[in-house]
């Protein structure tokens, strides 16, 4: 566990897959200090795993609301303590 580190998952509805947003967060990430990863989910949705300061997650978050926002019907979140097992922040397949 990382001190003062926040774990977020997010999990994104909507038209979400096959738009360009696993490549849209994954560029937007690099403007902000967080390591982890976003994925396809099988199900249809899209989900990411921001670690970082708060407040560097809280504004990556909203920053891919604000480009892909027209593609989320719904956004599930929860935070945790961050792990510290990421070394960037990655596309998964």
């Amino acid at each position: 566990m990382m001190t003062g580190m926040i774990r977020r998952t997010v999990r994104y509805s909507g038209h979400v897959q096959g738009v360009g947003f696993r490549y849209t967060a994954a560029r937007a990430a690099g403007n902000f200090s967080v390591t982890g990863y976003v994925k396809n989910l099988v199900d249809g949705r899209v989900e990411l795993v921001a670690e970082g300061e708060p407040r560097e997650v809280e504004a990556f978050v909203a920053e891919v609301a604000r480009l892909m926002g027209d593609k989320i019907r719904k956004a599930a979140s929860d935070d945790t303590a961050a792990s510290g097992e990421f070394g960037d922040f990655c596309i998964q397949h």
